[in-house]
């Protein structure tokens, strides 16, 4: 059976999609109006370009995802797919997930139902689906299957789909650049909002010294693990250490580029690389180096030294607070025009490193053949 990273991928982006369509999950009451009833009401007078192009581009990846994951489903020895079909299936798919976030968001008074959002995300969802058509239609599907052949062990899907996740989680404004992960402070206070007026208050636990901030040196180790992490896990399901090379080079190289457009949507895009600070640079060179001595570990070792890794790399994250420039710039995304936006991203940055932890924990402990992880 083909094993696609198309299909975990759309299932990512479509929860994603449910939890940007019913942030902020709070107010849910009966207004006394059918869910369908948007569908017949007038089209909205009221719209801007910013919600026209959200909502098409918020439902394209999900329709070529989808699209893309019938196309390449079933063994070699089945009949193909049509590509009308699978277009069909990936709008109508997605349609019906947008007609039921619309829907919903009738019991949500802070969001608005609308029949023009609807249309808008079907007419996304085909745009994705057709265009994944398109290049099945012109043999980009088999190229890359071709490439992945070459370049990936059969069993690579789980860390593909986070490789592919990694520079879009860097999309949210990060304390520390490529410092995903950092939840423990935001966890505590919204446990302790959670908490408020009943006695389980008194149960969590009080921190006796308070989170310092990042000291230089520490920052860059930081920077340095941020940017090793995503290499040494492609490193685990790369065929040949020259290409690990390319690897390196091509993850950095989107770390580096994806913070930079995270900053330029936050602060301007004059300021895209005011995040390059001494340590960053200093960071990113040794996370580049390390990548570079660690090129001959077997995909075995380069698997234990993900988790080693990733379990430094929280800890020193967590140990310190999000400065207040940076919390001041979070209310950009949070309370400002990218707040769909946001729900897409923060979620992935903040799990993401914990998701590689699972599943590098996962790799390693089962018993696997030396063709899966190799020695």
């Amino acid at each position: 059976m083909h094993k696609t990273s198309a299909w975990p991928l759309s299932q990512v982006f479509g929860a994603l999609i449910l939890y940007a369509s019913l942030y902020p999950f709070s107010g849910w009451h009966n207004q006394g109006v059918a869910p369908w009833e948007f569908l017949f009401s007038p089209l909205p007078k009221y719209w801007t370009a910013f919600d026209v192009v959200s909502n098409v581009l918020g439902y394209a990846p999900l329709g070529f995802l989808l699209a893309l994951s019938v196309l390449r489903r079933g063994s070699p020895r089945s009949a193909p797919t049509g590509n009308g079909t699978a277009v069909a299936v990936a709008t109508l798919a997605a349609g019906l997930l947008s007609l039921s976030m619309e829907g919903l968001q009738n019991y949500l008074p802070s969001r608005v139902a609308s029949n023009l959002d609807l249309v808008l995300n079907v007419l996304g969802a085909l745009c994705g689906a057709v265009v994944a058509a398109c290049l099945e239609l012109v043999g980009a599907i088999d190229h890359w299957s071709r490439f992945r052949a070459r370049w990936f062990v059969e069993d690579a899907r789980g860390a593909l789909v986070l490789l592919a996740l990694w520079p879009v989680a860097q999309l949210f404004p990060a304390s520390v650049p490529l410092g995903l992960g950092q939840v423990l402070e935001r966890l505590e206070a919204a446990l302790a909002e959670w908490l408020v007026d009943t006695p389980f208050l008194d149960w969590l636990p009080v921190r006796e010294v308070e989170l310092q901030p990042l000291v230089p040196g520490v920052e860059m180790i930081c920077v340095a693990l941020g940017g090793l992490i995503p290499c040494l896990l492609g490193y685990t399901v790369t065929r040949l250490t020259a290409q690990r090379v390319f690897f390196a080079a091509f993850a950095l190289l989107a770390g580096v580029g994806v913070t930079a457009l995270s900053a330029a949507l936050s602060w301007g895009p004059v300021h895209a690389w005011a995040w390059l600070s001494l340590p960053v640079r200093a960071g990113l060179g040794l996370g580049l180096a390390m990548a570079l001595v660690l090129l001959a570990v077997p995909r075995r070792g380069c698997a234990a030294l993900v988790l080693l890794a990733l379990v430094l790399h929280l800890s020193l994250l967590n140990q310190a607070p999000a400065s207040p420039y940076f919390a001041q710039t979070l209310q950009t995304w949070e309370q400002g025009r990218f707040i769909r936006f946001n729900g897409v991203v923060q979620w992935l940055g903040w799990l993401w490193p914990y998701a590689a932890l699972a599943y590098v924990l996962v790799r390693v402990s089962r018993a696997s053949s030396p063709s899966r992880m190799g020695e």
